[in-house]
């Protein structure tokens, strides 16, 4: 009797494996001390991925928050009517209870006819809200045009808006009323053709690519499945599936993915200007460098004030403006940044001068454009 191959999983390693029990015992203890990383969360798997679907459709029962007289709206309401045999011309249609909107999703690898995805719903016109409406049923196409789901559903806007707005009145609204989800809202109905295994391996993609990290991928693989794995370039490692695992390719990548592995990471400062976040890689690294920051803060107010002539001096009252103009500057401060090992460093010696969190943004790029900061500048 042919015996199944197990899966290598965490919970079963210390079992007996005589091909290569003492290997996976030394990269263990290794991965261990080195802060690894299961190879499934650096990867995916070639052929094993998502793909995405867009439908136009309308959603109904919007209470007079819906699309104004637009063309396209009406036509729509005409469209879907027309199909249960009410013909009613788009002219004699109103739309202030209905919404045009895109319906967009993303259909995952392996997907069966039956199962159900989430779908998203935004509005195209200019509706002021879809709370409380139902998206009536759409077809959500795939980019060969065609059809592999269809949404329908009562939408879930996470917000409100409130209120009629305009002169004298009062509104207020909540995160974005005319973007919703249906969760699981769309029904699959076809399935996407999806190959994981070609010439007898599989691929797999660094989610971040890097040739370190496909390197020690790819010799962690080996170091359990010996001369199996090689690293093709920054991001794909090849995995040839041992005769073990002949027609149970699924057990093979699945013991894949418990394998650890360490990766390793650029040096990078990622900048967020609207929010006013920075995020930096622990291997930064800055050259010796003189920094100083100061700044220079102008204020000009203006005050209206009236002039009053004198009683019976026949003059006329008018109105004036007293203008205040005020010039700080802070004191800079100048300091000498060694080279520094980490960038727990580098953040101490910046908060040493005192600075916001938005002039250590300024002082990263200009570092960068110095020279002195060895690591990649990402802005957002």
């Amino acid at each position: 009797m042919h015996t199944l191959p197990r899966v290598v999983t965490a919970n079963n390693r210390r079992r007996p494996w005589p091909a290569w029990a003492a290997a996976l015992a030394v990269f263990l203890m290794f991965a261990a001390q080195s802060h690894a990383t299961r190879i499934k969360d650096m990867v995916l798997v070639e052929g094993g991925r998502e793909n995405q679907l867009v439908g136009y459709g309308i959603v109904v029962g919007l209470a007079n928050k819906g699309d104004s007289q637009l063309n396209f709206t009406v036509q729509s309401i005409a469209n879907a009517l027309k199909r249960f045999g009410v013909n009613v011309p788009a002219s004699a249609l109103k739309s202030t209870n209905v919404a045009a909107v895109m319906v967009t999703a993303d259909i995952p690898a392996f997907a069966k006819p039956g199962s159900r995805i989430d779908v998203t719903v935004s509005a195209i016109g200019d509706a002021t809200t879809i709370q409380g409406g139902v998206l009536l049923q759409t077809p959500l196409l795939g980019a060969d045009d065609a059809v592999y789901a269809v949404a329908q559903g009562p939408v879930a806007i996470g917000g409100f808006s409130a209120g009629n707005g305009g002169a004298g009145g009062a509104s207020v609204q909540k995160n974005h009323p005319t973007v919703g989800i249906i969760s699981s809202g769309a029904l699959v109905e076809r399935e996407i053709a999806t190959t994981i295994v070609n010439n007898n391996s599989v691929s797999l993609l660094l989610l971040n690519p890097d040739y370190a990290s496909a390197a020690r991928i790819a010799e962690a693989i080996n170091n359990v499945f010996p001369k199996t794995a090689v690293a093709k370039d920054a991001s794909t490692v090849n995995a040839s599936i041992p005769a073990q695992y002949a027609g149970y390719e699924v057990n093979f990548i699945a013991s894949l993915g418990a394998i650890e592995a360490v990766p390793d990471n650029v040096a990078r400062v990622v900048i967020n200007e609207r929010t006013g976040t920075i995020i930096a890689t622990a291997n930064v690294r800055i050259s010796t460098v003189a920094v100083s920051h100061g700044s220079l803060t102008i204020n000009i107010a203006s005050t209206p004030a009236v002039s009053q002539p004198n009683a019976f001096s026949a003059g006329q009252t008018v109105a004036t403006q007293t203008t205040d103009v005020q010039v700080n500057e802070k004191q800079g401060s100048f300091k000498v940044v060694d080279d520094l090992p980490t960038i727990q460093e580098v953040a101490a010696a910046l908060n040493a001068l005192g600075l916001s969190t938005r002039d250590m943004m300024a002082i990263f790029q200009t570092m960068k454009r110095a020279g002195a900061l060895h690591a990649d500048l990402v802005l957002n």
